[in-house]
């Protein structure tokens, strides 16, 4: 598996991630990946090879094998890590098809042309709604696969014994003994407390995500509602202003019929 070539595609999101993101991406990539392609490849290299069970049977200790280990620490982590680093990538995709459109509003409209987007990596609109959604991805996916570890290898542990029973072609109940049983155990430890620091930044990056939002709503709400407000109490000052305007008129035409009327009151 190339990890470069993953690494390199991942890059990217490091500038359309949050802080919360980008910590989650240097824990994945450190802790994980290369705990996994340094160590963790090596320490079960010789996980079937050296699986010893004290019967002679030809096909007993494959059976065994298989019974107790379905699938591998190490291929089952290399999936978790392929399956957690994915939807990343479609944030990486959202961007680049924002790019692709205003690029061809440019050749269709001119250089000149207002822009579709004030910035194609800005977290608004249906790209906000993609970043949560590969949050949730992630976490569903981190927590699914701790689940199958755990339901595989009780409470992620791994005995020094094994007993094979009723599982043909074994005789009766056969002993197996596991290769380095405490170093593999420190190593799947390690590498679930490291799956469940990702899950809790994934988690904060949600409720960071929608708190963020709520409070940007928060302000267009407040900022909408200053404007009617102000614009309510400059109409009513308008209307007071044409009613006393109205006022003034009708007392000045009373005045002025008054003085009109006085010199006929006077020769009566």
């Amino acid at each position: 598996m190339d990890w470069k070539t993953l690494q390199a595609l991942l890059s990217g999101v490091n500038k359309y991630s949050t802080a919360f993101g980008r910590i989650w991406l240097s824990v994945v990539f450190v802790f994980r990946v290369l705990v996994y392609v340094v160590a963790a490849e090596r320490v079960w290299g010789d996980e079937q090879k050296d699986f010893d069970c004290n019967t002679r049977q030809p096909g007993c200790t494959n059976v065994c094998y298989d019974h107790f280990f379905p699938i591998s620490h190490i291929r089952l982590w290399a999936l978790q890590l392929i399956f957690v680093t994915c939807p990343s990538l479609l944030v990486i995709m959202h961007v680049a098809y924002r790019e692709d459109r205003e690029k061809k509003n440019r050749e269709k409209n001119g250089e000149n042309c207002p822009k579709l987007y004030s910035n194609t990596g800005k977290k608004h609109g249906g790209l906000w709604w993609t970043y949560l959604l590969s949050l949730f991805f992630k976490l569903v996916i981190e927590i699914l696969f701790l689940y199958l570890l755990h339901k595989m290898w009780d409470s992620f542990d791994l005995p020094r014994l094994v007993k094979c029973s009723n599982l043909e072609p074994c005789p009766n109940t056969v002993d197996c003994y596991i290769a380095r049983p405490t170093e593999k155990r420190v190593f799947t430890y390690f590498m679930v407390g490291a799956s469940s620091i990702c899950i809790v930044l994934t988690v904060c990056e949600i409720f960071y995500l929608i708190f963020k939002r709520v409070v940007q709503r928060v302000k267009k709400w407040k900022k909408a509602t200053k404007r009617s407000v102000s614009y309510s109490k400059a109409s009513t000052c308008q209307c007071h202003l044409k009613m006393e305007e109205k006022e003034n008129k009708a007392q000045n035409r009373c005045v002025a019929a008054l003085r009109a009327s006085a010199p006929n009151l006077t020769s009566i």
